[in-house]
């Protein structure tokens, strides 16, 4: 299991603000892609790209934390301390991640975690309830 950053870049120059914040989950979940491609030296690659979002009056570059894959399902997390306020402006990452393994093949699935350091709850996938430190997307692969 190898992974590779590949970009990690905060990307707005001005403080970012949703409109509208009626609906808005926090901490936001991360927005991700994922899918299969072949380097040039003939890996099977999988290529992640996380768009996240953290509080711009305290931001600090983002980790990319611990990877794991189990059968078809591969998780992400991106670790970043959260002020417990809800921010009215934000800065926003995209992360570009190439991960192999010789079982890379067989991912369908990944789910994106935006895990708060500051917290021992671990939330996941945005399924069931709603979480109030950590929130995660699910990505399936296309063919």
């Amino acid at each position: 299991m190898e992974f590779k950053v590949i970009q990690l870049t905060k990307i707005n120059t001005l403080d970012f603000k949703f409109t509208d914040t009626e609906n808005l989950t926090l901490p936001v979940p991360p927005l991700a892609s994922a899918n299969h491609f072949t380097d040039k030296e003939g890996v099977d690659t999988l290529k992640i790209c996380a768009t996240i979002y953290i509080n711009s009056k305290d931001s600090k570059t983002p980790v990319v934390g611990s990877l794991s894959e189990d059968g078809n399902v591969f998780e992400i997390y991106f670790d970043y301390d959260w002020d417990d306020s809800s921010p009215e402006t934000y800065d926003v990452w995209y992360i570009e991640i190439d991960y192999t393994s010789t079982t890379v093949g067989n991912i369908t699935e990944v789910t994106s975690y935006l895990k708060n350091l500051n917290s021992t709850t671990h939330v996941g996938g945005g399924l069931g309830d709603d979480p109030k430190t950590s929130r995660g997307t699910k990505t399936s692969l296309g063919d």
